[in-house]
């Protein structure tokens, strides 16, 4: 039986790679599609970043830090929009990434478990500066990597 899902051209091998193919065929997104994908998800992140800060004013700490990395990895996530999630994945975790990346996810864990947790006011506020100080450095390898500063490496 043919897959309805699979593109004119392939031939299929009932192989996961196929399965993988048929997946891509079947949710490709225009190059428009995708830039306004992007460009939503990156505001939706901002936005919510610079939302937190309400929590902060009414020291509500886990609702602040919950926000707050919320946006973070709606923001971070809107990169898959552009070059999709598998590459994404890719190049997060390639070898000049990775630690960067490692360093970046595990403090977005420990925030949201210390402040959900904990609940302390002052670890809560230095782990969100961590992790943007982490989030800015992993930025730095990306962009040094694609050709443009040469600090920070």
């Amino acid at each position: 039986m043919k897959n309805p899902f699979a593109s004119q051209s392939a031939v299929s091998t009932g192989g996961p790679s196929d399965l993988m193919d048929d997946a891509c065929d079947f949710c490709t997104l225009t190059k428009k599609q995708r830039l306004y994908g992007w460009l939503m998800c990156f505001v939706i992140g901002f936005i919510l970043t610079i939302l937190s800060t309400l929590c902060l004013l009414t020291l509500n700490i886990t609702g602040f830090a919950i926000i707050y990395t919320l946006g973070n990895l709606i923001s971070l996530g809107s990169t898959g929009f552009l070059i999709g999630p598998l590459r994404q994945l890719k190049t997060m975790f390639a070898k000049v990434r990775v630690f960067a990346t490692i360093i970046y996810l595990v403090l977005l864990v420990a925030t949201l478990v210390e402040a959900i947790t904990l609940k302390n006011f002052v670890l809560t506020i230095i782990l969100c500066i961590l992790q943007f100080c982490a989030l800015f450095w992993y930025c730095a390898l990306i962009r040094k990597t694609l050709g443009g500063a040469t600090s920070l490496g």
